[in-house]
C-alpha cells in the first residue's frame, strides 16, 4: 500500500514569525501516524528545517533547476534545497506550469535532478477548468504522467499530487466521484507504465482540501493524502487535516 502524506504548500506566504505555526504542529503531533512535511518560501526552508529539527514533520522546497549548479541567477537546485534541511520538494505545480511555462520535458528534468540530490520529488498534474468542460481531464493528466516522470522510478522517493487547476485556492472542489474517477486512472496508469512498484506510490489529490471536507476526500479510493495550500499555514487549521488523515 501507498503511505498517507499530509503535505502544506505555503506558497508565496510566511515570514520568519510564521515558524510558530510549524512549531505549534509538531507539538500536536509528536508521533503522527502518517507523513508531514512543510514546504515554506526557499527563505525559510532552513530555519524550519532546524526549528523542526528532532520533530517528526519534515520541510521541503517548491521548486527546484533542473541543473545541480551554474550560472542561474535567482534559482535554487535541488542540492541546495538538501544541503538546508529539505527533505523533499514540489515540482510541476499548476502555477509553475501557468506562470513560467514549465513543459512535461523541464519537470522531469527537475525531478531527475531532484531524485539525485536525495530528495522526494511531489510531482503535480492537473486539468484546467477549460480542459475539464471539453472532456480532456484524463488525457490531460495521463500525458502529463508520461512526460512528468523519469523511465525508472522509487516508490519511496516519488509523489503525485493531483491538483484540478480550477480548484486551486478557489473553494471549488470537483465530486468525489470525479476525484476517484482520475485517482483512479492515474494508479491504472502508474501501473501500465510501472508494474507493480506504482501501488506504493502515494496519490495525493490537491485544492481547496479544508478540516471540513478532508475526511471525505481521504475517504476515496486511491487517495493516499492531499498537498493543501492555504489550509497549511495555519497550525489549527492544517491539523484537522492531519488528523483526518491518521483516521482513514
Amino acid at each position: 500500500m501507498a503511505r498517507k502524506l499530509a503535505a502544506g504548500n505555503w506558497k508565496m506566504n510566511g515570514t520568519r514569525a510564521s515558524l510558530a505555526e510549524a512549531k505549534a504542529l509538531a507539538s500536536q503531533f509528536p508521533a503522527p501516524k502518517v507523513g508531514i512535511l512543510l514546504c515554506p518560501p526557499t527563505t525559510l526552508i532552513g530555519a524550519m528545517a532546524q526549528a523542526l529539527n528532532g520533530t517528526a514533520i519534515q520541510t521541503g522546497g517548491q521548486d527546484c533547476h533542473q541543473n545541480t549548479s551554474g550560472a542561474h541567477t535567482g534559482d535554487t537546485s535541488a542540492t541546495l534545497l538538501a544541503d538546508i534541511g529539505a527533505t523533499s520538494v514540489i515540482l510541476g505545480h499548476s502555477e509553475r506550469r501557468a506562470d513560467h511555462g514549465e513543459s512535461d520535458a523541464l519537470v522531469r528534468a527537475k525531478t531527475e535532478t531532484a531524485l539525485a540530490a536525495g530528495l522526494v520529488a511531489i510531482v503535480c498534474v492537473g486539468e484546467t477548468l477549460a480542459q475539464r468542460d471539453a472532456g480532456e481531464t484524463l488525457d490531460v493528466v495521463r500525458t502529463q504522467l508520461q512526460g512528468s516522470l523519469p523511465d525508472t522510478i522509487d516508490a519511496d522517493k516519488i509523489v503525485i499530487a493531483y491538483e484540478p487547476v480550477w480548484a486551486i485556492g478557489t473553494g471549488k472542489v470537483p465530486t468525489l466521484d470525479e476525484i476517484a474517477q482520475v485517482h483512479a486512472d492515474m494508479r491504472s496508469t502508474l501501473k501500465a507504465r510501472f508494474g507493480a512498484d506504482a501501488d506504493a506510490l502515494p496519490l495525493l489529490y490537491g485544492g481547496s482540501v479544508k478540516p471540513r471536507n478532508a475526511a471525505e476526500i481521504f475517504a476515496v479510493p486511491d487517495v493516499d493524502g492531499a498537498l493543501v495550500g492555504g489550509a497549511s499555514l495555519k497550525a489549527a487549521d492544517f491539523s484537522g487535516i492531519v488528523t483526518a488523515l491518521e483516521q482513514v
